[in-house]
């Protein structure tokens, strides 16, 4: 699986990013897991084309050491499906950038 990780974090910056993952995204049904929303216009033609699918998706993991960002786009509506595809390229920088503003609002240095 590709991933974007991030270790070696304090047990304050867990506290924060637990309480701001909480607030902003959706939790899955396993705990320390959250998924964050695509962009709609990051989505690529497959992804857009299936609207029953829609929402996409890009699963995190974090407990109190790391966190971790599949680099699967997901959807929750199916298990198997085409549009479920790694993140491109525009994806991935999306995706970057947003973890990069989450620890400078939240005053985290890694």
């Amino acid at each position: 699986m590709k991933q974007y990780v991030i270790d070696e974090l304090r047990a304050a910056d867990y506290l924060a990013l637990k309480d701001y993952f909480d607030t902003h995204f959706k939790p899955a049904t396993l705990e320390g897991i959250y998924w964050i929303p695509v962009a709609a216009e990051l989505l690529t033609a497959v992804q857009r084309e299936h609207r029953e699918c829609q929402p996409h998706y890009v699963a995190v993991d974090f407990n109190q050491d790391r966190m971790i960002c599949e680099l699967l786009v997901r959807t929750q509506a199916r298990i198997r499906c085409n549009c479920m595809e790694y993140a491109t390229q525009k994806q991935f920088n999306w995706l970057v950038a947003l973890i990069d503003d989450i620890f400078n609002r939240l005053k985290i240095i890694t």
